[in-house]
């Protein structure tokens, strides 16, 4: 029977790939163990070895890694649907670190489970591979933010993506979101000072483009906003303009 974690599952795969209706009967059968992560807690650590995968089904949850010194980098952020580790199949020591922001709930699934299911439905094994390499697109993005973009330009960028992905699990009505980041975590995420992100959320509220109150997150004029964080959704690859927010580009 399927659960809340197979439905996520299959409408997150829904919306980049062309399952039928075999496919989703098939991915509603994987056996998920589902479990309540508190905040702050890893999930899966660096250098550990694993043999499952995880499906984000509540919650907010990231992937880092620490350097030396002890500071940390966010290198992806992860919405309900998302399959963080899912490079696992292949890479079974963990190379950076997975943790939940805010009390998560995720289910495991087997890597044994996961690939018999890709070798009974070659279409799933297609719309695992996609996922893998939309991760890599959304990984691009961020570099070349990272690298190129101001940190005003690349704050705008990273609430904007995260409105869509959002939006396109129905999370984000009328572009308002719960974003349970701190401005530490988005300073370690932007490569930012807290000083800076806190500035840049200041100025960015000041020429009403958002309004953040607590963890409740605005986005005023989407146009505008997706100007200043030159934005374009198409890297996510969502297969339906319904996932898209109002005002972005078409889909080809």
């Amino acid at each position: 029977m399927a659960t809340d974690a197979h439905r996520k599952l299959i409408t997150r795969l829904d919306m980049i790939a062309d399952l039928n209706d075999e496919d989703r009967a098939a991915l509603s059968a994987l056996p998920i163990a589902v479990r309540d992560v508190a905040a702050d807690t890893d999930i899966v650590s660096e250098g550990e070895t694993v043999s499952q995968c995880c499906i984000l089904i509540e919650g907010f949850t990231y992937r880092y890694r620490n350097i030396r010194d002890g500071r940390r980098q966010i290198i992806a952020f992860n919405v309900p649907g998302d399959i963080p580790d899912l490079h696992s199949l292949h890479i079974r020591r963990m190379d950076h670190s997975f943790a939940a922001t805010t009390p998560s709930r995720v289910g495991f699934v087997s890597h044994k489970a996961v690939w018999n299911l890709c070798r009974e439905r070659p279409n799933v094994a297609a719309a695992l591979w996609l996922e893998t390499l939309i991760d890599g697109a959304i990984f691009r993005e961020w570099i070349v933010g990272l690298g190129r973009l101001s940190g005003k330009s690349r704050t705008a960028h990273l609430l904007c993506e995260l409105a869509v992905r959002l939006r396109a699990v129905q999370l984000a009505p009328d572009l308002v979101y719960h974003l349970p980041l701190t401005q530490h975590e988005l300073a370690d995420a932007l490569g930012l000072t807290v000083v800076t992100v806190n500035r840049v959320l200041q100025e960015l509220k000041a020429e009403n483009l958002i309004e953040r109150e607590r963890s409740r997150m605005t986005i005023k004029d989407w146009s505008a906003f997706a100007r200043v964080g030159d934005f374009d959704p198409k890297y996510l690859h969502f297969r339906q303009q319904v996932y898209m927010a109002p005002g972005s580009p078409k889909e080809n």
